[in-house]
């Protein structure tokens, strides 16, 4: 892992910019002389890990006390895309606008981005938990897809608070009976993109024994700043 800029920010979080390899990252970690639990904090369907909203969530976590990670995972944020993923994009983007059926094009396009963004996910844990001032229990938030094949796969994953907002393949969907982590559960009840049965049915698939399920009204983008705060208080039952 090699640091590419630092800076110390108003609330004190140091900020700083990293490369692994291939992969761009950033990281937040508060003031504290003991090592600190993390948290994984992915944005849905590979937006970039500038993207306003997460880098709010994630200074925000990082002021409460826990290191905070994001990546760009390949073919999503600034990561160069392939002619193939341009296309399904496009594909999608025009489906849209025609009003067309998109689940199987969303198929095509997340289905990948899963089996390419889990591994590097998890090269990134390795790493970070090798730094000092991170000492663990490791959290995730964030994108559903991935993250249900994380806690299905990584056993360093305590706790994890998934967004519904993001379409969640088939495979993904039976891979929710594996995750038996807490689990905090994020949905819109008016989000056009996401409808509203298949969450609560996801929500229902969950292996895990304790589940809570927030649900706010609004659209796709308007979860309610308080989730966060609530978010921060479900990592502080189960990480530190």
């Amino acid at each position: 892992m090699h640091f590419t800029s630092e800076q110390r920010l108003d609330d004190g979080v140091l900020e700083r910019e990293f490369t692994l390899g291939d992969i761009p990252g950033t990281l937040w970690t508060p003031e504290s002389a003991a090592p600190v639990p993390l948290i994984l904090m992915a944005h849905n369907n590979g937006l970039p890990k500038a993207a306003a909203r997460l880098v709010a969530r994630a200074r925000h976590s990082a002021a409460c006390g826990y290191a905070v990670a994001t990546i760009d995972t390949a073919g999503c944020g600034d990561r160069p895309r392939s002619a193939a993923d341009e296309q399904v994009r496009a594909d999608l983007r025009r489906a849209m606008q025609a009003g067309e059926p998109v689940d199987e094009i969303f198929e095509s396009l997340v289905g990948p981005l899963v089996e390419k963004a889990v591994p590097e996910w998890r090269t990134t844990l390795d790493a970070l938990l090798a730094l000092p001032e991170i000492g663990g229990p490791v959290g995730y938030s964030g994108w559903t897809a991935v993250g249900i094949r994380l806690a299905a796969v990584e056993p360093r994953i305590a706790a994890a608070g998934f967004f519904a907002g993001g379409y969640v393949p088939r495979a993904q969907r039976e891979e929710a009976r594996q995750v038996t982590i807490p689990l905090l559960f994020l949905l819109q009840w008016d989000d056009d993109g996401n409808p509203r049965q298949r969450a609560l049915d996801l929500f229902d698939a969950f292996g895990t024994k304790e589940k809570t399920l927030h649900a706010n009204l609004g659209g796709h983008t308007g979860t309610p700043w308080f989730e966060v705060e609530d978010g921060n208080r479900f990592f502080g039952r189960h990480l530190k």
